[in-house]
């Protein structure tokens, strides 16, 4: 008897060690052995991501030897094998990840300004954006050192009628200019755009609006390749007016500023505003196109193509196409994305290796995180990846191959064939990127897919060939008929639009859900694609409960942004009411979109979403200074206060008003006696937390940032310094 108890506690050893588990996990991951190494750029996101969501130096030092122990652990008490090697390596690339993240804010971002000013200074014009159809141009200045105090790079907007001759301010001027400069804009309220992060790391330390006279005191002296950009895209618009001037200009330089506030926010919600970008479409095709006309120029000779490796001719010969691209658009970080990824595939070719793998995607994916780690956080870079990493796992999949791979059968079938592969990558590529667009954009196309199905096909084979084809003709007057080809094409572009914009199926939308749903969304996804084994599909459960928690999202009650001045407040009949009903589009728009209405502007005929003032709300009573709104809820109802004037109010009755409240909302510092019941969001406390989302029958509230935010972007005032140096400033 005591033999088989001695049998049974060793049967049962393995188990309680965890032995077996970690055979099965080894066995696992030999099956898989191909496919570890996709995970690092994803470990390496991880980590950089953690840095973004992480509050402050104390927090991110814990991440680092959190990542640090898990691998110590790994090393010291796992037996050898793949599990513990890919255990190691996951601490320790995401610990790099946020290391290297964290690194890059110390040294190459720009503080942001501490508050708003009005500063008079000298500049070197670094850049120069024409927005014709905005009727202003946007200056990238370099302050001079005699205006101490201002950051090393400004950004500022001049309406055209106070700009001067267009060919003195170019980069390379130096101007004298008065302007009203504030930081960079930090998110309003929970899930708008963050432009304080992209500012921080691009070096723009303020932005702001300039006051004429803007004098030139030394002209710009045209000449390397931005002056060529403005040049050719001045050429463009003058053959093209309108929008179709505006993309054409956009397809060939980059330049956006001529494509009309309308025909823009058509191209976005029809699905087709990635084609605005230089990106991944427009480098391929140029290359492509390079390629295929160098390769057949080339094969006329019979004597180099028995003599020479042609291919490798023509894919360096793209390639050299698609840097200089690349740096004639201005070599944006998408760009340069996209060129690195293709001058992978081509050195794949080169080196007669499988160009198009999910290796070559998690090799561009590392380049760029190492190089540009704060793209991670960006749509740009996970709508990009994301796309073209559903493509080629698309591609791989047997079932794609075995309904879509090129066969001997007629050109009707084939041609089927290859429109039913355009239809189903469409689709896959759009359920990937919905995800992205609602936690980003709080809104994603739902016909998307099949516009692209057109605009894509379109813009590569009918527009950019027949405006590559009048630029050169230019050169000796004959362009005309192929601008008017060009220009018919990009009208139907437009036309398309504007047809499935208008569409009530254009658009759905989202209120803001956070970032857990949408990691969830985004891990889940990945196991799914890049394993091979079924343990795979383990993923489709996290996938479904990420995408569950997003569709369940609750709509915020109230939504204050951070400087205080705007509230909105959702009524019983679902609709928002705006503490001030006279706000401008732009935070009609913010508002609606992060409480999930979409946007609130017609569009082609579309019903304008008409956001009525607090005051006009039935549950409202509002003086010349205050609103009170009266929202019932589940289990009680609330009161809420909010002041929209700056006058003095007296000190009795405010102190009363704030006791039976439960929230009070104000753009100013109110006094420390004005205590509600819930919530006290003043200027003092929204300047700390930034803008704030209140879920009343929840009892939880969401801010922009977490108290003790640390993040170098944060404007924390402190000394008045700065102040004494902009009195100081010279005088233009």
């Amino acid at each position: 008897m005591a033999s088989s108890l001695l049998q049974t506690d060793v049967a049962l050893h393995p188990i309680l060690t965890g032995r077996a588990l970690v055979t099965k996990l080894e066995s696992w991951l030999e099956a898989e052995r191909e496919r570890i190494g996709l995970w690092l750029p994803v470990a390496l996101a991880a980590g950089i991501a953690c840095w973004f969501a992480l509050p402050s130096p104390p927090y991110w030092l814990g991440w680092i030897m959190l990542c640090c122990g898990m691998a110590l652990a790994a090393q010291l008490l796992m037996p050898g094998g793949r599990a513990r090697a890919a255990l190691v390596g996951l601490g320790l690339v995401m610990a790099v990840g946020c290391v290297l993240i964290w690194a890059k804010a110390l040294t190459l971002g720009q503080p942001p300004l501490e508050r708003a000013v009005f500063a008079a200074f000298r500049a070197r014009v670094i850049a120069v954006e024409p927005q014709p159809a905005r009727g202003r141009t946007r200056l990238l200045l370099a302050p001079e050192s005699g205006a101490s105090g201002l950051p090393e790079r400004v950004r500022i907007n001049v309406a055209d009628t106070d700009m001067p001759a267009r060919d003195q301010i170019g980069p390379g001027a130096v101007i004298k200019v008065r302007a009203r400069l504030m930081p960079p804009a930090p998110a309003a309220v929970p899930g708008a755009y963050d432009f304080a992060v992209q500012a921080y790391f691009s070096g723009i330390g303020a932005t702001g609006r300039a006051l004429p006279p803007v004098r030139v005191i030394e002209p710009a002296r045209p000449n390397g390749i931005a002056a060529w950009r403005d040049s050719l895209s001045r050429h463009i618009r003058a053959r093209l007016p309108g929008s179709e001037g505006g993309i054409a200009a956009a397809l060939a330089t980059g330049d956006r500023g001529a494509i009309s506030e309308a025909d823009e926010e058509a191209m976005r919600r029809s699905g087709l505003s990635h084609l605005l970008s230089i990106s991944g479409l427009h480098v391929s095709a140029l290359i492509a196109a390079v390629i295929l006309i160098t390769y057949r120029l080339l094969a006329l000779s019979p004597y180099l193509a028995l003599r020479l490796h042609l291919l490798l001719i023509a894919a360096g010969a793209g390639a050299l196409a698609g840097i200089g691209y690349t740096l004639f658009t201005g070599a944006q970080v998408p760009t340069v994305r996209s060129c690195i990824a293709a001058l992978l595939v081509l050195g794949g070719l080169a080196l007669g290796r499988e160009a198009i793998s999910l290796r070559l995607v998690a090799v561009g994916a590392l380049v760029v995180l190492v190089f540009w780690p704060e793209a991670v956080i960006g749509p740009s870079f996970q709508m990009s990846f994301a796309a073209v990493t559903v493509i080629i796992a698309l591609a791989e999949s047997g079932w794609f191959r075995a309904n879509f791979q090129a066969r001997e059968e007629g050109w009707p079938s084939r041609a089927w064939r290859h429109v039913a592969a355009v239809l189903v990558i469409g689709l896959a590529v759009e359920a990937a990127l919905i995800p992205i667009a609602l936690y980003h954009f709080h809104q994603a196309g739902a016909l998307g897919a099949f516009a692209n199905m057109i605009a894509i096909p379109l813009t590569t084979f009918v527009i950019m060939p027949a405006e590559a084809a009048a630029l050169a003709l230019d050169s000796i007057g004959l362009g005309a008929p192929l601008w008017w080809v060009a220009g018919q094409a990009l009208g139907a572009l437009l036309a398309l639009a504007h047809g499935v914009a208008r569409s009530p199926a254009a658009q759905w939308a989202l209120p803001h859900f956070g970032a857990v749903p949408f990691a969830m969304v985004i891990l889940g996804g990945l196991w799914c694609i890049l394993w091979q084994t079924r343990a795979r599909l383990l993923g489709l459960a996290v996938l479904a409960a990420g995408g569950a928690m997003m569709a369940l999202a609750s709509a915020p009650d109230l939504l204050i942004t951070g400087d205080g001045r705007h509230m909105a407040v959702r009524q019983a009949d679902g609709t928002l009411a705006l503490l001030r009903g006279r706000a401008g589009d732009y935070v009609r728009d913010m508002l609606a979109q992060s409480a999930g209405e979409g946007d609130t502007r017609p569009n082609n005929g579309a019903e304008d979403k008409a956001f009525p003032a607090i005051a006009e709300a039935s549950n409202a009573r509002c003086s010349r200074d205050l609103c009170s709104v009266l929202m019932r809820g589940e289990g009680r109802d609330w009161l809420i206060v909010a002041t929209h004037s700056k006058v003095r109010l007296p000190w009795a009755a405010l102190i009363a008003l704030c006791a039976r409240a439960d929230i009070v909302v104000s753009d100013r510092r109110l006094p420390a006696a004005c205590t509600p019941r819930w919530l006290k969001l003043d200027r003092a406390r929204l300047s700390k937390t930034g803008g704030v989302a209140v879920y009343l029958d929840s009892g939880r509230r969401v801010s922009v940032r977490a108290t003790g935010d640390r993040h170098p972007w944060v404007v924390r005032p402190s000394t008045p310094v700065h102040r004494a140096a902009y009195r100081q400033a010279p005088a233009p």
